[in-house]
């Protein structure tokens, strides 16, 4: 009986092994790769009588994984090929449209009125844009960009931001993914210029020059789906109306898919007053414990549960209880094993660390009656609320000082290192808490003078000015007949992330930063506008500072295709003139931004306003000057800036860029590599994924994450940390059996060349 291929619509052929050959030449089409393993290997695995045109692209990708090597990397980019060819015929057959050979996407113009009419793209697809413009911008989709693709960066797009019906059927195809953002993202631009920015976003992102923040990258275009920034950093106000409205904030942004940030550093300590009862605060950790059912209990849009972490300064009184969240013995009530944390921590914290000095916890809402201190408006003040303005002297310190010395403030004094050492004990078993340097952040603060940064984010990238929302009044009002309760209250500055990233190894080998840079600004700029987000305070906020943060990715991708060793001075030297060139086009991208819109309003008393940012920086003074910024260039751009203003009051940070990093077939953010071949487990089967261009030229300059030396990461993330105005998402990687002396060092050798934060701690398990 002769074998069967069974085509869709009920067709039937008969099985043509030169069929097989002439397709394997198709998807090895570039490639000194071994054609005969590959069809061999198709064979083997469709032996039945009757297969599925599907199942033989099925087949031509699982062989291509299975001669994944080394030594043949290139075999992922093969599979990619067979799962491309999937992914064609079912947006054919599901789009109805006839060759997936001679027309792989079809028509751009009936997949977006249809996904309109079904309700699954916004209207303003088609009212923003005619019919001839989409046409336009269809014909403007260049397939050929799916070869950049390798196979796990196409099964990540696919599985996670491409865009299905309510049936769970394939629509959309990975360019016109990248068309639609863009044309979402510009869909408010002026209708002289805007099939331009169109173009040129989709330039951006379908050459994986760069990627959107994954909220964007699901969402932008989508009309059910969440909002478009990334993430969210809340300030809790001490008071049960401030906890529990802030609890109802973070479940409906993650709802939506954000991560969320819970800075509770106002909050009282277990045992404080309230309301003049003694001894009655049940403190931080059953408010922290609500957040993390929270977390458990609303999702994010069914896809995975919510990303939640806490925030908590070194000198509150909880912190002992607070570092041991997390630890798999102990009291249960007093876990929360599905948030993460963070410790804020002052330069005297880290100084009597280093002296083996004692460290004095105290309770906010005691400080505050307490103490007595007050700003200008007449509102107390704790200790949460000032900070070092110079390294080894400033106000937060005498404030600690006088809280020691004052005799009704109670405290409980230990030494500083035991605190240190339930940090250590608590990364190395679980990977937290997150490290937070508020002094040096709050030194770097580009709008101090609006307002103080108390902690980061999930991803401890972000830094932008926080306040609690304060409830004012709650009263009931008859009107016309109508009774109603109205609430009042005052809205704190609630953190918006609005996030993209550059791909090193592709944008700086290909020379097209300059270029690059401003179209990226533009999109996330025009994110703000665009969005739409539940939580009032935080469109607010979003509003009145424009905040953006551009990242970067594939760090160690570029320079292991430049042939600089992880570990080496140069690789430092890189770092810094590098990011030194990302953070001028930056900062002028926004300034043109500003010219043409306006800048944001805060913008009046801020350090671009003065000037202070580029002498902050060493920018302007002539004895920094970089490779390829002159300091004639950065003096010329700090005046067009303080006569334009700015568009966006912070620019720059560097996400963990996980998923996105992905899809783009590069390195994470700045992390080094961390196996020269991962492999991703599924349901049958394992996705091997070599290291990016993994050749004999790149292989010496890839050691691996628990391989290269520490402290050489800290060297680079202290030389960029100079030119990002908010953070990175900076891993540790260590093992589990490293001495007590040197993981400490670690963290003293971050502190002391100035970075703002760092991220997890990654270790893993002994290996023979």
């Amino acid at each position: 009986m002769p074998r069967l291929v069974n085509k869709p619509n009920n067709r039937q052929l008969a099985f043509d092994e030169n069929r097989i050959k002439t397709y394997a030449d198709r998807v090895m089409s570039g490639f000194d790769l071994d054609k005969e393993k590959l069809v061999k290997g198709v064979n083997s695995k469709l032996r039945r009588d009757e297969v599925t045109a599907e199942e033989i692209s099925e087949a031509f990708s699982m062989t291509a994984l299975d001669l994944i090597t080394k030594e043949e990397p290139n075999w992922k980019f093969v599979a990619a090929r067979g799962l491309l060819t999937k992914l064609y015929k079912k947006a054919a057959n599901n789009r109805k449209y006839k060759s997936y050979v001679d027309e792989p996407y079809g028509s751009f113009y009936p997949l977006i009125q249809t996904l309109v009419e079904k309700g699954i793209f916004r209207e303003e697809l088609l009212t923003c844009y005619t019919k001839e413009q989409i046409e336009e911008l269809g014909e403007y989709i260049n397939p050929e960009y799916d070869l950049l693709f390798d196979y796990i960066g196409l099964l990540t797009l696919t599985e996670r931001y491409l865009t299905h019906d309510f049936d769970g059927k394939l629509m959309e195809l990975p360019q016109q993914r990248y068309m639609v953002i863009a044309m979402y993202l510009m869909h408010q631009e002026p209708e002289d210029k805007r099939m331009d920015l169109v173009k040129e976003s989709y330039w951006a992102m379908s050459n994986l020059y760069m990627t959107a923040a994954t909220p964007t990258m699901s969402n932008a275009g989508k009309k059910v789906a969440g909002q478009l920034s990334s993430c969210f950093i809340d300030t809790v106000d001490d008071s049960l109306e401030g906890i529990f409205d802030s609890n109802t904030d973070v479940a409906r942004l993650s709802k939506t898919g954000g991560g969320i940030g819970v800075y509770l550093g106002k909050v009282r300590a277990r045992g404080s007053d309230i309301r003049g009862h003694k001894n009655t605060s049940s403190g931080v950790v059953p408010w922290i414990r609500q957040l993390n059912n929270t977390a458990v209990s609303v999702d994010q849009l069914g896809t995975r549960k919510g990303a939640i972490a806490v925030y908590l300064d070194v000198f509150h009184r909880d912190i002992l209880a607070f570092l041991d969240l997390k630890l798999n013995n102990g009291d249960e009530r007093m876990r929360a094993h599905d948030i993460f944390h963070g410790v804020c921590l002052p330069d005297l914290f880290m100084e009597r660390v280093g002296s083996r000095g004692e460290w004095s916890l105290f309770c906010p809402h005691e400080v505050k009656s307490i103490m007595g201190w007050k700003d200008s408006n007449g509102r107390s003040l704790g200790l949460e609320d000032f900070y070092d303005e110079e390294l080894g002297k400033g106000t937060f310190r005498e404030k600690y000082e006088e809280a020691v010395n004052h005799p009704l403030l109670q405290r409980i004094t230990v030494q500083a290192i035991d605190i240190m050492k339930r940090v250590l004990k608590s990364q190395l078993e679980t990977g937290t808490p997150y490290m937070f340097y508020r002094d040096t952040v709050n030194r770097a603060n580009t709008n101090g003078v609006h307002g103080m940064i108390f902690s980061s984010n999930l991803c401890t990238e972000i830094m932008q000015n926080q306040s609690p929302t304060v409830v004012e009044k709650e009263e009931l009002v008859t009107k016309d007949g109508q009774t109603r309760i109205i609430i009042s209250k005052i809205p704190g500055d609630f953190v918006v992330c609005n996030l993209n990233s550059i791909n090193l190894s592709k944008a700086v080998l290909d020379n097209v930063l300059e270029r690059l840079v401003p179209i990226q600004t533009r999109m996330l700029d025009n994110v703000i506008d665009i969005n739409n987000i539940d939580v009032l305070q935080a469109q607010y906020t979003n509003a009145q500072y424009r905040a953006v943060g551009l990242g970067t990715f594939g760090l160690h991708h570029l320079l292991a295709l430049e042939g600089i060793s992880w570990e080496s001075e140069e690789a430092v030297t890189y770092n810094d003139n590098l990011y030194e060139k990302i953070n001028y086009l930056l900062v002028k991208a926004s300034m043109e931004l500003s010219k043409e819109k306006g800048h944001y309003p805060k913008f009046k008393g801020s350090d671009w306003d003065t000037g202070e940012y580029f002498a902050k920086r060493d920018y302007v003074s002539g004895d920094r000057e970089g490779q390829y910024v002159t300091t004639d260039q950065w003096k010329e751009l700090q005046a067009e800036v303080q006569q334009n203003g700015i568009r966006n009051a912070w620019l720059f940070a560097i996400a963990p860029n996980g998923s996105t990093s992905i899809i783009a077939g590069s390195t994470a953010s700045i992390d080094p590599l961390y196996e020269l071949i991962s492999y991703e487990e599924k349901t049958t089967y394992k996705i091997a994924n070599p290291a990016p261009d993994l050749s004999e030229k790149t292989s010496p300059y890839y050691q691996t994450a628990f391989m290269v030396d520490q402290h050489a990461s800290v060297n680079m993330a202290a030389a960029r940390q100079r030119h990002v105005d908010q953070g990175q998402s900076f891993n540790f990687y260590v093992r589990p059996d490293i001495k007590a002396t040197d993981f400490l060092e670690l963290h003293l050798h971050a502190w002391r060349v100035g970075m703002k934060t760092t991220y997890y701690v990654r270790s893993r398990a002994l290996t023979v």
